[in-house]
């Protein structure tokens, strides 16, 4: 069975029918993926010594096998989740040496993308989504466009059933702001996402974090079943109850970076921590084996005493049974992998649906609830409204009226109506910085591409601002009487403000955090004002500062609007006219709109290549 499919399947026949006849491999169920790590080193720049690398990883080595569950465990900083992200695939700095091997090969970072699974110990949801929704939305981003709707609803349902979130099925996820499903809920439907199309392995990093001991055993106790299907499962896990632990196959216990115990779950591996701790703690009625395990690793790393343990196991026979299972698993040749593992382990694409599929699938969950959110729609209408009604109740009527002292009052009006959607900019920062980390996460797993996440927020906004633009430019030229034409009025105005959202997501992506991003917007849109060509005449700019008008997209709005204005009837002004005393005599109104949308453009690009490269988290 493909990594596509969480459908049940028959193994008796070589090609199986799901859903509605929708063929699917059989292969995946039975055969499982080995993960195997040898001489694992990650390391860091050191924060007290320059020049020097500190390892938070030394010397790892083990294997988890298919058809089992294995515990990362050990004290906080001991490098647990180190190591399941730098299995996953997910660490962005630091550097890696050693061995990784999935089913016998290195793995692709397109490869762990796309067929395996992460929970992450926060979750990383969408609010506007309904669980079902939010497990839709995933499917059809990660499930071949091929696969039919109806298969894929089927397995969605399948898994709600699975995960026993069939009540909270059409429930809203929600936010800080707004309540939704419970904690225990949200787990449960991260971990659906990561199941969604049945990974060849799936890793976890605390997953019973923030729940109580019942629906940790009940969540965990579902992680269990689904090693039953092939599905190779690995988790750092804190301080899970009994039962819970009881669920574990094997163990990796992490110290300082190094392993001190790898193999089975059970008393073995207490009587072996016990034997190589220098000053073992007596195993009192009241304690649990984890707890045990965890707590003894933990005085003797705060002994300074972890490192003995370390050399322990490293000079044990366990140490050798398994660096021979370890090099006799990495020596067996790769080409016995059914086609379609080898296939999937070469696989060169991060995404499995195009580009376009993506975006249509954004717009199509995303772009929808949006608009039916007044969250989403007051701060991008609001403040339009308020001010473009202040402008023209201020103005009212002066468009029309061709005298000396009035030429003043229309230049800034309609310098005012540029820099409305170039201040109002702000009010689409937090857009970016607000998902960042769920744009990360479903980056990571493979859902889209950045282009395609970039235009679904173009088409978010732009939609938007097209409808509402028409309106709010309207009572505003013809309240104020303006000269010249409406479309061009309101081209100028929905061209600008399209350049002031594209900006505005340029410098959320630039930015660490909201506060700087919110300080640096204004402080550019300001330094535009001084070069539009209203507060200061072009020809009287400095030779120095003469360069900035050039790359000013608000000199060629206002540019525009004043050509607009004056163009058929250019009044005598001041010795000359009013186009020619502000630099504007041979304006094209078309060509400054035409120099216009390539800022957008340019804006574009400057925030999709940021986005790409970028590293928002740093692991």
């Amino acid at each position: 069975m493909t990594a596509n499919s969480t459908l049940p399947l028959d193994v008796e026949g070589g090609n199986i029918s799901g859903h509605d006849g929708y063929q699917r491999d059989k292969t995946f169920a039975p055969m499982g993926m080995r993960i195997i790590f040898k001489d694992l080193d990650y390391s860091v720049p050191s924060h007290h010594k320059r020049g020097e690398r500190a390892f938070l990883l030394k010397k790892v080595a083990g294997y988890f096998d298919a058809h089992q569950m294995a515990a990362l465990m050990g004290p906080s900083g001991s490098g647990k989740t180190t190591l399941l992200d730098v299995l996953a695939g997910r660490k962005n700095a630091g550097v890696t040496e050693g061995t990784i091997a999935f089913a016998g090969q290195k793995p692709t970072p397109q490869f762990l993308r796309r067929y395996t699974g992460y929970v992450e110990q926060f979750d990383t949801l969408l609010g506007i989504l309904t669980v079902y929704e939010m497990l839709m939305y995933t499917a059809e981003l990660k499930r071949p466009i091929s696969e039919p709707l109806a298969s894929k609803k089927q397995a969605v349902e399948d898994l709600l059933e699975k995960l026993t979130l069939t009540r909270c099925r059409d429930v809203k996820i929600g936010n800080v702001l707004s309540k939704g499903i419970s904690g225990g809920q949200a787990k449960r439907t991260n971990i659906g996402i990561a199941l969604i199309t049945n990974p060849r392995v799936l890793f976890l990093d605390e997953p019973t974090s923030g729940l109580d001991s019942f629906t940790s055993n009940e969540v965990m106790t579902m992680v269990k079943s689904l090693a039953a299907g092939g599905v190779t499962i690995c988790a750092t896990i804190h301080s899970p109850t009994s039962y819970c632990f009881s669920l574990f196959d094997s163990l990796i216990m992490l110290v300082k970076g190094r392993v001190v115990y790898f193999g089975p779950r059970g008393h073995s591996a207490i009587e072996f921590a016990q034997s190589g701790c220098p000053h073992p703690k007596e195993y009192v009625p009241g304690y649990n084996d984890a707890e045990y395990l965890v707590d003894l690793v933990t005085e003797a790393d705060i002994a300074g005493e972890s490192d003995k343990m370390a050399d322990f196991y490293a000079s044990s026979q366990l140490f050798l049974d398994n660096a021979a299972c370890i090099d006799q698993y990495l020596s067996e040749s790769s080409d016995v992998l059914p086609a379609n593992i080898q296939k999937e382990l070469a696989v060169r694409s991060a995404t499995v649906t195009p580009w376009w599929w993506g975006l249509k699938t954004l717009v199509k969950y995303r772009t929808s609830k949006n608009y039916r959110d007044g969250e989403f729609l007051g701060p991008r209408i609001g403040d339009k409204l308020l001010i473009s009604l202040l402008i023209m109740t201020l103005y009212l009527g002066i468009g029309d009226e061709l005298r000396e002292s009035n030429y003043i009052n229309i230049g800034a009006v309609l310098f005012m109506w540029c820099t409305l959607p170039a201040f109002g900019a702000a009010s689409y920062v937090p857009a970016l910085v607000l998902e960042r980390n769920l744009f990360t996460r479903e980056r990571n797993d493979g859902l889209y591409l950045v282009v395609t996440y970039l235009l679904s927020k173009m088409v978010d906004e732009l939609l938007l601002t097209a409808l509402a633009s028409v309106g709010i430019s309207a009572y505003v030229f013809y309240g104020i009487q303006l000269q010249g034409e409406w479309v061009a009025f309101w081209l100028v105005y929905y061209i600008t403000l399209c350049n002031g959202i594209v900006l505005a997501y340029f410098v959320a992506a630039i930015s660490p955090n909201l506060d700087i991003a919110n300080a640096l917007l204004p402080t550019y849109v300001v330094t535009l004002l001084f070069f539009g060509g209203f507060l200061f005449r072009f020809h009287e700019m400095p030779k120095w500062w003469k360069w900035y008008s050039y790359i000013d997209f608000l000199r060629y709005s206002w540019g525009s609007l004043m050509a607009n204005q004056f163009g058929e009837n250019d009044p005598e002004w001041l010795g000359t006219t009013v186009l020619s005393y502000y630099s504007l005599g041979s304006v094209n109104k078309w060509r400054y709109m035409g120099f216009l949308s390539l800022f957008f453009i340019v804006f574009f690009l400057l925030a999709w290549i940021t986005m790409q490269f970028k590293k928002y988290q740093s692991r």
